[in-house]
């Protein structure tokens, strides 16, 4: 759900590539980036269940979770993983989804790394992305192939960080901010319907507010076997802290409320704790999840010397070669009209519930590309008849002569 009084940033053709100075040719200072973060999930009032699911990870140390070692420390050279799901479908599925997601994209973040080879930018970025993408499919796969699991889907906001790029992966309407001195900025783009419709100036901020489909997300892991990942990036100075959350905190605590806890608060933990409790007075009509990271060190800029205010910026992966992607499986992009999809059986949803404007028919609206992002992952096969036509039409033909000789030999 689109927070009240915290539109998207307007869109603009500097936010379609990078800016003239390219982060690709930017050098970091020398020196270490350290980083100190807390994340914390809460049911809250209203759900009897926890759907939502948060993975934190070191690449470098191959350590995952919120053991003490995790909490703080330095940026290694496979740099670190922050995820955020928010799981929909009904039961238990919409958890299960949400935990497949944050087990698959550790997992796809893990994948041949070569612990003597430091992972150049663009490389985590990729990884980044076809984790998601893997995600969406194997989640696709498993709802497929379980009829009980029908439905389910799961939003994703991702973060990635090498030296002092973080890269944001947007799936749905989970959100990521980045707090500097005391400018608190969003710096994913909700995929929903109420944001689209207040970007197109069809709906006012305060419209929002009661707008009766304001649970309609425009796509998630899960819904389809593929997926449009929305990648961006910030360029860290020393002092920021990231956030991201489920819109069981954006859609409950307003921007400001938001803003004052993280620039109040300086420990990761009392952050989380307080933000949580504030969802929770609000009402806690859905569950309720962050993590709070605060980057230092000398490898990241002053805020003082940076000009440039921080805004959503869309980070283009450049082409990879044709050797790379020959061999790459062909990707899919599904296209046509929308039809609502992603609440399990056919009862109306639930107060926080969410809906996925997902594409009709994407098996047979689709077109295909060579090379894209591959998705390496197992396929499920579906139980079939792969014998001949010919081989039928004799056993077909050979049942009826013997159906037909016992039939004579009775009748004789």
């Amino acid at each position: 759900m689109t927070q009240p009084g915290t539109p998207n940033p307007p869109m603009s053709e500097q936010d379609e590539a990078p800016a003239s100075s390219s982060p690709r040719a930017s050098v970091p200072p020398a020196g270490p980036v350290s980083l100190r973060l807390f994340a914390r999930t809460d049911v809250g009032q209203v759900r009897e269940h926890n759907e939502d699911n948060f993975l934190v990870a070191d690449l470098t140390r191959r350590s995952r979770g919120l053991l003490e070692g995790n909490r703080s420390g330095t940026v290694g050279i496979h740099g670190n993983i922050f995820a955020v799901c928010d799981g929909m479908g009904g039961a238990a599925a919409g958890e299960i989804a949400s935990q497949l997601a944050v087990d698959i994209i550790f997992e796809r973040m893990m994948d041949a790394l070569d612990p003597n080879r430091a992972l150049q930018r663009d490389e985590l970025a990729r990884r980044l992305v076809r984790a998601v993408e893997s995600a969406g499919l194997r989640i696709f796969q498993e709802a497929k192939a379980d009829r009980t699991r029908r439905g389910m889907g799961t939003t994703v906001t991702a973060a990635a960080l090498m030296d002092d790029h973080l890269f944001l992966a947007q799936v749905g309407d989970s959100r990521g901010y980045i707090l500097r001195g005391d400018t608190l900025a969003q710096v994913t783009r909700d995929q929903s319907l109420v944001n689209q419709l207040i970007e197109a100036g069809q709906l006012t901020e305060e419209e929002a507010e009661t707008f009766e489909h304001n649970n309609i997300i425009l796509q998630a892991l899960g819904t389809a076997d593929t997926v449009q990942v929305d990648l961006t990036f910030v360029e860290l100075r020393r002092g920021d802290v990231l956030l991201l959350c489920s819109d069981g905190l954006s859609g409950m605590v307003r921007f400001e409320e938001i803003r004052e806890v993280l620039r109040t608060c300086p420990e990761p933990l009392d952050a989380c704790k307080a933000l949580t409790e504030r969802a929770n007075q609000a009402g806690g009509h859905d569950n309720i999840t962050v993590i709070i990271v605060q980057f230092d060190g000398d490898g990241l800029r002053s805020a003082a010397s940076d000009g440039e205010a921080l805004r959503y910026r869309k980070y283009t992966l450049p082409e990879e070669a044709v050797d790379q992607v020959s061999t790459e499986p062909t990707r899919r992009h599904a296209i046509g009209s929308g039809v609502i999809a992603g609440h399990a059986s056919g009862a109306p949803p639930a107060l926080g519930d969410q809906l996925v404007l997902a594409p009709h028919g994407a098996a047979s609206n689709a077109w295909h590309e060579r090379g894209g992002h591959s998705l390496e992952e197992e396929r499920i096969d579906i139980p079939g008849t792969h014998i001949p036509t010919w081989v039928v039409v004799l056993l077909v033909v050979g049942v009826i002569a013997i159906l037909g000789a016992t039939a004579f030999l009775f009748l004789r």
